[in-house]
């Protein structure tokens, strides 16, 4: 192997190796202001976009021992969104910015090690964040609680009426 794709390869794999996901897009026809423009929204999100050749991104994945990238997803022009601690939003970037300029796709990915697809993508950013689930949760754990705080209150004012 050359030199040069020696080290886009190392590049490519230090970046898989620092991120729990890697998600794959198709940037033909991308302007330069698009990409900025994702790049920053991902940014905010902690994540990263980087366009690479197909070649080098298999090989990296091979390198990172992730499973294997179906040819589709090899296929066109890449783009990899990797990084953050955010999965969800960094999809939800993805696919709302691929509906606003039509000429985007997303083309799947891979999360802990597993491969989604392109409807798994899509799926992922319909969930709420990490964040917004801890919120849910601690609302289902709560609401017992003060439902009976609040059967109690009653019961205490309807006893101090009477009295």
């Amino acid at each position: 192997m050359r030199e040069e794709k020696k080290f886009l390869v190392d590049e490519v794999a230090a970046q898989l190796a620092s991120s729990q996901y890697l998600l794959l897009a198709n940037f033909t026809g991308v302007t330069v202001k698009d990409a900025t423009a994702i790049r920053e929204q991902l940014r905010a999100h902690g994540a990263e976009y980087h366009v690479v050749k197909n070649s080098i991104l298999n090989i990296a994945t091979k390198n990172a021992k992730l499973p294997e990238l179906p040819r589709t997803a090899l296929s066109g022009h890449t783009a990899l969104v990797t990084g953050g601690k955010n999965p969800t939003g960094v999809a939800k970037v993805l696919v709302t910015f691929f509906k606003d300029f039509s000429k985007l796709e997303v083309k799947g990915g891979i999360l802990d090690a597993k491969l989604l697809s392109k409807a798994e993508v899509e799926a992922l950013s319909k969930l709420p964040s990490l964040d917004g689930i801890r919120a849910q949760l601690l609302s289902l754990l709560s609401t017992p609680a003060s439902s009976f705080v609040r059967v109690l209150d009653a019961k205490r004012q309807a006893a101090e009426k009477a009295a």
